[in-house]
Formats: structure tokens, sequence, C-alpha cells
């Protein structure tokens, strides 16, 4: 069943800027901005009175559930904009220490050693993802606004050590995410 109308709102903070032009979101705040398509969604996007306004017009189930999704795709880039998004990130290993060297001014890691290989294994980071060391023994903190970013440079880190034609029950050996948070708490 088609509903009449649906609509559901974000709310702005005062230091942060949102501008929307035909389904494209732009949001501008003290640690940069970040913009985002919605084109592909049949959604109507108003703001008015330091709210952002999403709304579908008789849409069906689906359509009512991408509601939410905007909704929260917006707060999320709101969030990066003002606190921004960090993932902490551990090795483990059962015999061969993983070697992690951070190069390029903090835009690529490179992983060393994994499971006794010799191979280099290069990552570059997406966008504005920085990642660095901590004292904490092998733990990497990977930083940056937009939460789709960092999360994907996370996956692809974690992706590169993943233990092929092997048990992943056994082999646990890969460096994986063990914290997310914001920067500013």
């Amino acid at each position: 069943m088609k509903q009449i109308n649906k609509a559901d709102f974000v709310t702005v903070p005062e230091d942060v800027k949102v501008e929307i032009a035909a389904r494209r979101v732009k949001v501008t705040g003290p640690r940069g901005s970040l913009e985002r398509d919605f084109k592909h969604v049949a959604v109507e996007m108003t703001q008015s009175g330091g709210k952002v306004h999403v709304a579908v017009w008789f849409g069906k189930r689906t359509d009512l559930a991408c509601i939410r999704t905007v909704c929260s795709h917006i707060a999320n880039m709101i969030k990066g904009v003002t606190k921004g998004f960090q993932f902490k990130m551990r090795s483990a290993y059962c015999h061969f220490p993983i070697n992690v060297s951070i190069v390029d001014n903090k835009k690529c890691i490179e992983i060393r050693n994994y499971m006794g290989e010799k191979r280099i294994r290069r990552i570059r980071m997406i966008g504005d993802v920085t990642v660095e060391t901590t004292d904490q023994k092998d733990e990497i903190v990977l930083r940056g606004t937009s939460l789709e970013n960092v999360s994907q440079s996370a996956a692809m880190i974690q992706q590169s050590t993943a233990a092929k034609d092997k048990d992943c029950r056994i082999f646990l050996d890969g460096i994986y995410v063990s914290e997310r948070s914001t920067i500013i708490a």
C-alpha cells in the first residue's frame, strides 16, 4: 500500500552549513567539507529553520525506507565535518610478527612479513584519510572526515591480510578493526 506522505528531518548545528541543490548535498564545517549526490533516490529535500527535511510522496515500502537512509547519510556527513571519524586497528599473529610502516606523508601503509611472506603490501588511503601508529603495540589509527572513506580504507587493510586458501577459523593472522569512534569525543 502506498503512503501519501512520509517525512523525516536532520537537525543542523549552528557551526555547520548545508547546501542542497537538486538532491546534491554539500556540508561544510570546521573540519572541511563533504559532498554527496542523492540523485538516484526519489526523495524531496528542503532546508528550513536549521533542519534538513527529507520527504517522499506516494511511496512504497522500499521508497519509505530510503528516507531514514538519506537522513543517516546526511547526519554522518555533519558528524564528519564537526568531529571526524577514527578507526583503530590491531595486528594479530601467531608465529611471524606483522611489520607495519607508514609512508607517503601518512597516506600509504606498507605491510611486511605477513605469514612469513616476502611480498610487501601497499595500501593507499582514500580521500583525506590519514594513518598513523600509536604507542600501543601493533596498533594503527585511521582518521578522516568521511565515514565511507575511513571504513573503506580499513576494509582494504583488513582484506589485504586475509588468509587465502586456508581455514579462517585456524589462521587468524591479520589486521582487524578493534574500535570505531569519533576523533573529538
